[in-house]
């Protein structure tokens, strides 16, 4: 009954497109990007180039001349899926400034490392890099590459089944092999690291490091700031590019690979029990040009009501953004014409950024459906709009108490401001004239979102 069910869902989803999804372009000029994360409490992005740099980009749109670090070929071997892979900033980078890295040594196998900020916050310290994992990689492709803090603290590693094809070692079920699994260790409590309690092969047989098995290459994943729950992408092998959605609290988790690709059976001879295995919540085929899911973030900022809760992807053959939520269907984009996306992120604010790899280009994504409209469909107006000084939000279907919220037109909040029945008026002598996003959320968690001109 699952099979069938997810099967009518992919169906549903290649069916389903949607013009709302956008990009607008933030910054260029980047070089092979690979990730875009930012630190605690930062508003900075910091862009991960496969070469082995690490740039900052201002949420001005500016990128800083000098590379927050720089990475030489004497440290790590570039080129196809080897290079910089990965960033991650400490929770309490504030005030120990420690970040970790993923990259391919010269040797080609992972390496986890730590380094440390200086002096400067916009240069870290290049001989402060201390290493804390390596791990062999037998072939040169599906070396993963996304490092995140979870909630619980502690540093999760996607690690892909060290590549060829079909994983001939069957490394992805071998609980005696780093590759193929989400790894999870403890960065505070030992040196160079020591292993949560709650990792399932602790004290058993199994490597003590893997927290879940049965992935083929997870270079991407991510949790919902909002809610905890661990998304994976992992990208297939023949056919199908798949998507999970986990509670981090339950680890021994199997993915499947290489017994499954997505929910089909890739190879014979596993268990035939399919309660074995963790399925995933959505999957797309290779159909219409797609070959490799380039994994993102659940939405959770408040500028684009309408992609509340959707969890954000793309394919790098396709150059099709897609979304999808709990339901498993999945509403596609457009083509972006040259993009090759290889990696997401996301800003304090909860607003997504995409970048494309060939393109060098840094995006926000954006929601282009959004307008006065917005606002018709629920009896409310700004009024007027243009604006100079005041500008009232007119109508019966708000809820007072409200806040309203204005935003550039880059994502950035400008002001906030409650509202009342007695007091519904944004006052916006402060914003000079342009184009805004207005965003009125009501008591009872009604968004309503539009554009308000300023004169």
């Amino acid at each position: 009954m699952k099979a069938t069910l997810l099967f009518i869902f992919s169906f549903i989803s290649l069916l389903s497109h949607s013009q709302t999804i956008g990009i607008t372009t933030f910054a260029s000029g980047f070089v092979d990007p690979l990730e875009i994360v930012h630190p605690p409490a930062d508003a900075r992005l910091f862009v991960v180039q496969q070469g082995g740099a690490v740039r900052i980009l201002n949420p001005n749109q500016t990128v800083n001349a000098t590379n927050f670090l720089t990475l030489t070929t004497n440290t790590i071997s570039t080129g196809g899926e080897r290079g910089l892979l990965g960033l991650a900033f400490h929770p309490n980078y504030v005030t120990n400034g420690f970040f970790y890295v993923n990259y391919t040594n010269t040797a080609g196998n992972t390496v986890i490392a730590r380094y440390t900020v200086s002096t400067n916050p916009n240069v870290a310290n290049p001989n402060s890099g201390t290493i804390l994992l390596t791990i062999p990689q037998p072939f040169a492709n599906h070396n993963g590459g996304t490092l995140r803090f979870g909630p619980d603290g502690y540093l999760y590693i996607g690690m892909g089944d060290g590549g060829s094809g079909g994983d001939p070692g069957n490394r992805a079920q071998n609980i005696s092999e780093n590759l193929g699994k989400m790894l999870r260790i403890d960065v505070d409590s030992a040196s160079p690291y020591g292993i949560p309690p709650t990792n399932p092969y602790l004290g058993v047989a199994g490597n003590d490091e893997i927290w879940a098995i049965g992935l083929r290459n997870p270079w991407k994943f991510s949790f919902n700031r909002l809610t905890n729950d661990l998304w994976i992408a992992d990208v297939g092998q023949n056919n199908i590019e798949e998507i999970n959605k986990v509670n981090p609290t339950t680890p021994a988790l199997n993915f499947g690979w290489r017994c499954y690709e997505g929910n089909s059976i890739y190879i014979g001879g596993c268990a035939v029990s399919t309660t074995t295995y963790t399925f995933p919540i959505a999957q797309y085929t290779h159909s219409s040009g797609a070959c490799s899911i380039t994994g993102g973030y659940v939405y959770t900022g408040t500028l684009y009501p309408n992609f509340a809760d959707k969890y954000f992807f793309a394919d790098y053959c396709s150059n099709k953004i897609g979304m999808t939520d709990t339901t498993g269907v999945i509403t596609w984009s457009t083509a972006f014409a040259g993009s090759n996306f290889t990696t997401f992120g996301e800003d304090i604010n909860g607003a997504l950024y995409v970048a494309g790899g060939s393109s060098g280009i840094v995006s926000k994504v954006v929601d282009t459906s959004l307008g006065v409209a917005t606002f018709d469909k629920m009896s409310l107006q700004l009024y007027p709009n243009p604006a100079s000084s005041e500008v009232f939000i007119q109508g019966k279907t708000i809820n007072f108490p409200a806040l309203a919220t204005v935003y550039d037109m880059s994502g950035k909040l400008l002001m906030q401001q409650s509202l009342s029945s007695a007091t519904n008026a944004i006052t916006t002598t402060a914003l000079q004239s342009g184009l805004y996003m207005v965003s009125i959320k009501d008591q009872t968690g009604l968004s309503f979102t539009s554009k308000l001109t300023i004169k």
